[in-house]
């Protein structure tokens, strides 16, 4: 067994890892609240793996609701190391039609109100999000999904946006025009969380429609994204499979491991305990714990 333990969160679509050997799911508690569901353990090849459906089986959770805190506190309680999300998404691109799979390297947060720090008062820390994505897991996540039989693009920017609803055409013409090529409401503030809990994350984005920007178009239709959706899970299981099976037997670490280095302003006597208790498990290399 190697040392990677990979954190899988399933997006819309993808609620089991039909790959897992000596499965079983397990109940993960948080001081951050409930995650979406249990967690799913397993290995893949030479790699651990916990697998957390991101909307919980059923997709009984909504986007707004979904707490991404207890999602990213229980992975890393889990033992993870690095975290590969698969999420579905709409095109704000003609060069990436539904069906394509896509490596997002960029995000614009445009969500409304969600808890987007572990941090906050008795512990003020600020990460970099400059390059928000691991590098070496998209490379990964990319050949694995060429592998699988599907087709997949290198970087885009990805607009969060609160939802449930879908964009109006106007705000998708307007995030189109700030640069956004793909757009979903799950990805933030994840990632934001990911980095802050010193795990290494990558977003493998499956294009399930257009959205609304396209004035000769239909607008979204949610039959065919499920449609779609469907198809595109298929892909995403065999790809994670190969994903981790690519690994190599040895991690390197990667410089997200030390994300919160220099990164806590607060002075050491000045510290919330309540607060930093916790943060046992996403801060817990930097307070001695980990």
């Amino acid at each position: 067994m190697s040392d990677w333990t990979i954190g899988i969160i399933g997006g819309s679509g993808l609620y089991a890892m039909d790959a897992l050997e000596d499965a079983q799911w397990i109940s993960v508690k948080s001081p951050w609240g409930e995650p979406s569901d249990e967690i799913l353990c397993g290995t893949i090849g030479h790699v651990r793996v916990r697998f957390l459906p991101r909307h919980g089986r059923g997709h009984r959770i909504a986007p707004s609701n979904i707490n991404a805190r207890a999602n990213i506190d229980a992975l890393k309680r889990a033992g993870c190391t690095d975290i590969l999300a698969i999420s579905a998404v709409g095109s704000l691109s003609e060069e990436l039609p539904p069906g394509r799979f896509v490596t997002v390297d960029q995000f614009i947060d445009n969500t409304k109100g969600r808890p987007a720090s572990f941090y906050g008062d008795g512990f003020v820390t600020h990460v970099s999000m400059a390059e928000p994505v691991c590098p070496r897991l998209s490379k990964h996540a990319l050949k694995a999904v060429e592998k699988a039989g599907g087709g997949c693009s290198e970087g885009a920017t990805y607009l969060a946006m609160e939802g449930p609803q879908f964009s109006s055409r106007a705000e998708s013409k307007l995030y189109r025009h700030w640069g956004a090529e793909v757009i979903g409401m799950t990805g933030m503030p994840e990632a934001k969380l990911a980095r802050e809990a010193e795990l290494p994350y990558a977003l493998l984005a499956m294009v399930t429609d257009y959205d609304s920007w396209r004035d000769d178009a239909e607008s979204v239709d949610v039959a065919e994204i499920v449609k779609q959706m469907n198809a595109n899970a298929a892909i995403a299981r065999k790809a994670v499979e190969i994903f981790c099976k690519g690994l190599p037997k040895k991690r390197n670490p990667s410089p997200i491991d030390q994300a919160l280095a220099d990164a806590v302003i607060t002075a050491p006597d000045k510290h919330d305990k309540a607060l930093v208790a916790k943060l046992d498990a996403v801060a817990g290399r930097l307070l001695g714990k980990g």
